[in-house]
């Protein structure tokens, strides 16, 4: 798979689709607690699919955008971890 390089965490997208509109008024209007948005803008907390649907409806981006930047950037993240040798299930045919 390729996957790109080191992709922005998806709080940082989110927060170009904000715009000016402060974080307090953007969590009120998504339903959420200023602490979560934040968390999320601030890079330490990921976007669920309860949180994609919240947006898609807010912003008009799809859940599955959303969801696609998050995976996209936990695939990264993960991949540059060290990890033990895996060998596979079935041989090749």
């Amino acid at each position: 798979m390729n996957r790109m390089h080191n992709p922005a965490h998806p709080g940082a997208v989110l927060r170009e689709y904000i715009g000016d509109v402060s974080v307090t008024e953007a969590a009120k209007r998504l339903g959420v607690t200023r602490t979560a948005l934040s968390r999320i803008l601030n890079g330490s907390a990921g976007i669920s699919a309860d949180m994609a649907l919240r947006l898609e409806q807010a912003l008009g981006a799809s859940a599955e955008m959303w969801l696609g930047i998050q995976l996209k950037y936990e695939l990264w993240q993960a991949s540059q971890l060290p990890r033990a040798q895996v060998t596979p299930l079935h041989s090749a045919r």
